[in-house]
């Protein structure tokens, strides 16, 4: 008795799909080559795009008739003196209780630290301290580091 075999069948390839990967490869590269050389030379350079100026206000173009908030001055020397609203500190030792006292007789004045180029990194960290034993916030305490200028001295005993 026979038996159907069905025969082998042979492996192809697939001619038509890679045909179309091809394709589809070579108009990718063709868009994407990008322009060479002498192309990009001997094309007009584009337009400049038009400019626009700008004058932005400065602090010293702001006119104002009064002073806004008249802060206290900390200044702290070259050499370690420290001076609190133009009262120089005998020791620096005493900054933080010279602090809590001007905090007790002018609390809705605020402080401004100005420091001196010359003066050291642990002076300023001392400041800082003793600005915040006295709870004072540093946020509230703008800073100026430069050579302390004259102040206008301002008596507070005087109306």
């Amino acid at each position: 008795m026979k038996f159907y075999h069905p025969g082998r069948r042979k492996e192809r390839v697939p001619i038509v799909p890679l045909i179309d990967i091809l394709t589809i490869l070579l108009i990718f590269f063709i868009v994407t080559r990008g322009v060479p050389e002498e192309e990009r030379s001997s094309a007009a350079p584009p337009e400049p795009r038009p400019v626009v100026k700008v004058t932005l206000p400065v602090v010293k173009e702001m006119e104002t008739s009064e002073v806004v908030e008249r802060r206290a001055v900390l200044a702290v020397g070259a050499g370690g003196t420290i001076t609190l609203d133009n009262y120089e500190l005998a020791s620096p030792d005493l900054l933080s209780d010279a602090l809590i006292v001007f905090r007790e007789e002018n609390p809705l004045r605020k402080l401004e630290l100005a420091a001196d180029e010359a003066a050291t990194l642990s002076q300023l960290f001392m400041v800082l301290d003793a600005l915040t034993a006295a709870e004072y916030d540093i946020k509230d305490v703008p800073a100026r580091i430069r050579r302390p200028q004259p102040v206008d001295f301002v008596d507070p005993l005087q109306p």
